[in-house]
């Protein structure tokens, strides 16, 4: 579809959050060592968080409702189902680094995604607040990745 609201891609986040944590909760029950099991349910917890503060965004009350009913136009859709697929090739993960660095693309997936939208935003306030969601995803990867690391040290 050409034509969404902002809110529809903020949802979309939301639930691409959701799917992930499904996918290392998943994962993470599966055959892993313990190393990789913490891994996994580190991750997965932190996907929920990620979903819960995108959901905030979308709450009745919310100071971003004005920017979240603006519409764009943009040819491209969102990204779909198959950069989770990949999450399903580290079924076999044999280290912490292996989850990392599948958990890092997952994530530049939706950092390329909000730099995006600042790129093609119409409105300022639009281009603020996916300005915003960058850099704090971006955030959030710095201090998952040295989280991993650290894990992985452990």
């Amino acid at each position: 579809m050409r034509f969404h609201q902002v809110k529809e891609l903020v949802a979309w986040a939301a639930d691409y959050h959701r799917g992930l944590a499904e996918q290392y909760d998943q994962l993470a029950a599966g055959d892993v060592s313990d190393r990789v099991r913490m891994a996994l349910e580190y991750l997965a917890e932190h996907e929920r968080k990620m979903q819960t503060e995108l959901a905030n965004y979308l709450e009745e009350g919310s100071d971003h409702r004005k920017v979240l009913e603006t519409w764009f136009d943009d040819p491209t859709d969102f990204p779909h189902a198959p950069t989770l697929d990949r999450l399903t090739e580290c079924v076999s993960c044999d280290s912490v680094q292996d989850v990392l660095s599948t958990a890092l693309t997952m994530h530049r997936t939706l950092q390329d995604l909000y730099a995006h939208r600042v790129e093609r935003a119409s409105a300022e306030a639009e281009r603020e607040f996916f300005a915003s969601l960058s850099s704090g995803h971006e955030a959030e990867v710095r201090r998952l990745a040295r989280d991993m690391q650290r894990l992985e040290d452990y």
